[in-house]
C-alpha cells in the first residue's frame, strides 16, 4: 500500500478519522472473461497489484456475480468479433445480470471490447465502428481528462500516454445523444495531441469529436478503447495508466 492509499483510508471526504483496514477493502473487484478475452490476465494482475485483493474472474456463461462491487469487462476479442465487435457477448448470461447490477448502482468499467459490449448491450450510448482508415491500430495515444466529469477530475491535466489496439474504435453517436455526454459531462476522454491539443493528427480512428471514453449518466458505468491495463507497471516504463485505474476505483 502506497501513501495516496493510506490518505484514503478516511471514514467520510473531509473526515479525518482513520479505518483500521485498507479503504479498497471495502470493494470485491471481479474481471469478466468471455471466449476471445486476452487482456483478462493483464488485467486481473494490474488490480490486484494496485487494491492488494483478491480479484474474481468471472465466466461468460454464469450468473454469478460473487458478490463484486466493481466489474471489469476487458479487450480482446470475444467471440472472435464474429458479426461485429461485442454483438454476441451482449447475450452472454452475466451480461443480463450486469444490466440489473448497473441498474442497482454497481460499477462496471469496459476496457476496449469491454467499452463496445457496454455499448451493444446498450448499457452505454453510442457505437463503435470500424476505424476510418480501415486498419487495425496498435500504437501509444495521448489522452486528455476532462476536469469536470466526477470519475476524471483528480485526475492530471497533462495529457496521459496510453496504448490503443483496436479495428473497431470509432466512437459515433448522434447530435442528440453528444450533446447530452457534453450537457452531463459524461465525456471522461479524448485523444489530444501530447501537449494536449484536441487535433485531427491525434484522433487514431476517426471517433467524433476526438472522444476516447465516456460513463452512463449516473456515473456508474464506464468505456474507454484505450488500455490503461497495458501502462500500469515501472516494468513498462510507463505508469500512466494506474492513474486511470485507479480514479476510477477511488471516485467509485
Amino acid at each position: 500500500m502506497d501513501a495516496e492509499d493510506l490518505d484514503l483510508i478516511k471514514v467520510n471526504v473531509g473526515s479525518s478519522k482513520p479505518l483500521s483496514i485498507s479503504y479498497f477493502c471495502c470493494m470485491k473487484i471481479g474481471v469478466v472473461v468471455f471466449p476471445g478475452s486476452n487482456c483478462d490476465r493483464d488485467l486481473i494482475e494490474v488490480l490486484s497489484s494496485i487494491t492488494h485483493t483478491t480479484v474474481e474472474e468471472l465466466w461468460h456463461k454464469s450468473s454469478d456475480l460473487k458478490g463484486c462491487t466493481h466489474i471489469f469487462l476487458p479487450g480482446g476479442f470475444s467471440f472472435g468479433d464474429y458479426l461485429r465487435s461485442g454483438a454476441l457477448a451482449k447475450i452472454s448470461p452475466i451480461m443480463q445480470e450486469l444490466k440489473v447490477f448497473a441498474q442497482n448502482g454497481g460499477k462496471i468499467i469496459g476496457i476496449c471490447n469491454g467499452f463496445q459490449i457496454l455499448c451493444e448491450s446498450n448499457l452505454l450510448p453510442g457505437a463503435l465502428l470500424r476505424n476510418e482508415n480501415r486498419k487495425f491500430v496498435c500504437k501509444d495515444v495521448y489522452l486528455k481528462a476532462n476536469s469536470n466529469a466526477v470519475k476524471t477530475q483528480t485526475l492530471s491535466h497533462i495529457p496521459y500516454k496510453v496504448p490503443i489496439a483496436h479495428g473497431e474504435g470509432r466512437y459515433f453517436a448522434d447530435t442528440t445523444t453528444l450533446n447530452n455526454l457534453k450537457k452531463n459531462n459524461q465525456i471522461l476522454f479524448t485523444y489530444c495531441s501530447a501537449e494536449g491539443s484536441l487535433t485531427e493528427d491525434s484522433n487514431p480512428n476517426g471517433s467524433v469529436d476526438n472522444i476516447a471514453g465516456i460513463c452512463n449518466e449516473t456515473g456508474n458505468v464506464i468505456g474507454m478503447m484505450p488500455h490503461p491495463e497495458r501502462c500500469a507497471s515501472d516494468f513498462l516504463y510507463n505508469v500512466d495508466g494506474k492513474a486511470i485505474i485507479k480514479a476510477f476505483l477511488k471516485l467509485s
